[in-house]
């Protein structure tokens, strides 16, 4: 059970090199811009700054559906390419100090407001355009406890088993084992919320679904970390896979999957989001070849 390499930290800790992996070169211990650059600006009164992470899906998905709702929520999606190290450019700074996607203008007011963490902007947009999330009482509450339940058990599943399952430079046993145990057991959480209800929170689908949906319904799916799936043994949580089924199958699900996308099938990439023509004409296999 033990690693063979042994680790015993220094007194005070130095950054000397990248740790590795995927994701090495965007890591560092200081925060701040690494360089000046402006952001794009649309001409719609929301625009986002984003990349199809699970997190950026998130926001996309939830404007694709107050779209598909009748709202007046139209959007441009800029991709901030988090790999070359696109959030470090002082326009993203300024509107995300922590520097991670997904990033919101709304200029629908006097002066323009900046709206960060992908939570932050769900709850935004729902009290913004009244939907997806109830108004007030117990229901309202419930959407927001498994809204918070995902951003604080998310970095277990990223930051922890998909890091050491899927990008880590070595596969040790200890950190894969223990982050695996916590994966299982969140996966264990939903299937029991979801046998007694269609949606996270209740009846109705709503914002907690649309922040779930693309790191745990994605995972069974088996579009995460390779093989995950299988090692998770997905199938098994019955409740959570016919629920990733379900809202999967929604066209502002998959087309809210598209937006900013950099990977995958070159028709299920736009990498840019601009109107809602883009997803017929601009998307990767229209324009060109794959970024």
């Amino acid at each position: 059970m033990s690693d063979t390499n042994s680790y015993t930290p220094p007194k005070v800790w130095t950054w000397q090199a990248e740790s590795g992996g995927r994701f090495a070169s965007i890591n560092r211990p200081i925060a701040g811009a690494t360089h000046d650059k402006d952001l794009p600006v649309g001409e719609h009164p929301f625009q986002l700054y984003s990349m199809g992470t699970p997190n950026g899906v998130k926001v996309t998905v939830m404007f694709e559906e107050l779209l598909a709702a009748g709202h007046d929520a139209e959007y441009d999606a800029w991709l901030i390419r988090i790999t070359e190290g696109d959030q470090f450019s002082s326009g993203f700074v300024e509107i995300n100090p922590n520097s991670k996607i997904p990033a919101l203008v709304d200029r629908t007011g006097a002066e323009p407001l900046r709206v960060f963490e992908s939570g932050s902007i769900l709850l935004h947009l729902a009290e913004k355009f009244g939907a997806f999330l109830p108004a007030s009482g117990p229901a309202r509450t419930e959407v927001l406890n498994w809204l918070f339940w995902q951003m604080g058990s998310a970095p277990y599943l990223g930051g922890g088993f998909g890091h050491f399952y899927q990008y880590a430079p070595e596969k040790w046993q200890y950190p894969i084992d223990r982050f695996t145990m916590e994966t299982k057991r969140q996966l264990d959480v939903l299937d029991r919320q979801l046998a007694e209800r269609p949606f996270i929170a209740g009846d109705a689908y709503s914002i907690a679904d649309m922040a779930i949906w693309p790191w745990y319904g994605n995972l069974v799916l088996g579009r995460q970390y390779g093989d995950a799936a299988t090692f998770l043994e997905a199938d098994s949580y019955e409740n959570v896979m016919a629920w990733a089924k379900k809202l999967d199958a929604r066209p502002a699900v998959q087309r809210g999957r598209m937006v900013n996308r950099t990977s995958g099938a070159p028709h299920e990439q736009l990498l840019e989001r601009h109107a809602a023509s883009d997803f017929d004409t601009r998307t990767q296999d229209k324009i060109g070849t794959p970024d």
